[in-house]
């Protein structure tokens, strides 16, 4: 893992020295479901990355005082996985086969050169890299007093990651910022704890397997979709414009060409002419379609799909109680922990966040135009669920942010007390179901 950090460190210069200057963004960038960059899902940060929306980062009230912040971050931009990988390399190849007629930009997708490969594939890029390292600069600004030199230095700075190398190396990222934000030499090396049974739950949990995963039945929304007048539409005119039959692009490849655009411009700063194959009304059924999937197997659809998330969420209201005065030093005052997508979604959606007044199906798509559950919004490279502990006059307040957005808690307000927190969440908090997850995966120091 700590030989593709370096590799992909080496090349992270060239890509900021290019980012810095693009002035074009594709017109879909906004609907590349969890292949958005972070920057697009929060225009604020397009023309500075390190950017900080100080009306957005204010504290519940001048007198209250940071005491402790749970960061889980998603890891940063990354290539297409292997399934992906093999997608493309089939799209190349049919297109370059069997596209014809007279599509302005038909030569160059017929010139492109295919150069994702198996060796890379769901590896951190040098894109991802920068993803971290701004993430953590923007972090030392908003919470100054926390990530300290000190509280580094001292191992008050907790780090928790998945197992996956693109975790693993997003978490190097994330240190990486905060020693050149906090003048800390790069020698100085900062222990982190690999631990899946928090960041890889979804995988441990037997009955979300067997139940939604691997059920046919219950994905039957996403299903009808794919099939339905929505996806048709798009697929016939794909079809149409490369002048290949209908039944000779499969699913996979139309999602392939849909999101090379979105690979080519998170990954390398790069508008190519696969952005062009897609009209923005287009990208939207595209986007829906990706939400509907992760609604179905992560969120909403089905309560084992949160549930499995309860041993995250117990650990993220496992906090130190603190002296009302905050004086006396504690072992701890951040813990940051990096996973994936399907690590954030489920427990967003246990506490209850981003939930639209109705269900997402495969017969409402124009009615959830504008839904909340939005992972191009939600769930870009590197998003984040934040939970600030504050001392304040009145007792201790919890405020939560998602990509450092200020996020209310259903019935509360922006930061509640947190003993109002506690009795939302109160069935939560006494237990989870031991069924609903299987503890017993092994985390190690490293």
């Amino acid at each position: 893992a700590f030989t593709n950090f370096l590799y992909f460190s080496q090349t992270y210069l060239n890509i900021v020295t290019l980012s810095c200057c693009i002035q074009e963004i594709p017109a879909n960038a906004e609907f590349f479901n969890t292949k958005t960059r972070y920057q697009d899902a929060d225009p604020f940060l397009r023309e500075n990355i390190l950017a900080i929306n100080v009306s957005a980062v204010k504290p519940p009230a001048p007198a209250c005082i940071p005491i402790h912040l749970t960061a889980i971050i998603r890891h940063g931009t990354r290539f297409p996985t292997a399934g992906n990988v093999e997608k493309i390399a089939i799209l190349d190849k049919l297109v370059k086969s069997e596209a014809k007629g007279d599509l302005s930009y038909l030569p160059e997708l017929k010139a492109w050169k295919n150069w994702y490969t198996q060796e890379t594939a769901g590896h951190l890029t040098a894109a991802g890299r920068g993803d971290q390292i701004h993430l953590a600069k923007r972090l030392v600004k908003t919470f100054p007093t926390l990530l300290t030199k000190s509280n580094l230095l001292n191992k008050r700075v907790k780090f928790i990651t998945s197992s996956v190398p693109r975790c693993i190396n997003s978490t190097l990222a994330f240190q990486q910022g905060l020693k050149e934000s906090l003048s800390i030499p790069d020698n100085e090396e900062f222990k982190y704890t690999v631990n899946d049974t928090l960041m890889r739950f979804f995988a441990s949990c037997e009955r979300l397997l067997v139940t939604v995963l691997n059920n046919k039945e219950a994905v039957v929304q996403v299903t009808l979709f794919e099939e339905g007048p929505e996806m048709s539409k798009v697929h016939q005119r794909l079809s149409d414009q490369l002048q290949i039959p209908y039944a000779n692009i499969t699913l996979g490849q139309l999602e392939a060409a849909y999101y090379l655009c979105a690979y080519e411009f998170s990954i390398l700063g790069l508008v190519t002419p696969w952005c062009k194959l897609f009209d923005r009304a287009e990208a939207q059924v595209m986007d829906y379609a990706g939400d509907l999937g992760l609604y179905w197997k992560r969120g909403y659809g089905h309560e084992v799909n949160y549930m499995s998330s309860c041993v995250l969420f117990h650990n993220l209201f496992n906090l130190q109680p603190f002296n009302k005065d905050y004086s006396f030093p504690v072992s701890e005052v951040v813990n940051v922990q990096v996973g994936h997508a399907e690590t954030l979604i489920p427990l967003m959606t246990l506490l209850g966040l981003f939930k639209g007044k109705i269900s997402l199906d495969a017969n409402n798509f124009a009615e959830n135009l504008h839904r909340p559950f939005n992972c191009s919004k939600n769930v870009p490279f590197a998003a984040n669920l934040m939970a600030a502990l504050w001392s304040c006059p009145d007792g201790f307040r919890l405020q939560f942010r998602v990509n450092e957005n200020p996020v209310a808690l259903p019935g509360l307000s922006y930061s509640p007390l947190y003993e109002e927190v506690k009795k939302l969440y109160a069935d939560l908090l006494q237990g989870c179901n031991e069924e609903e997850y299987q503890l017993g995966l092994q985390h190690t120091d490293w």
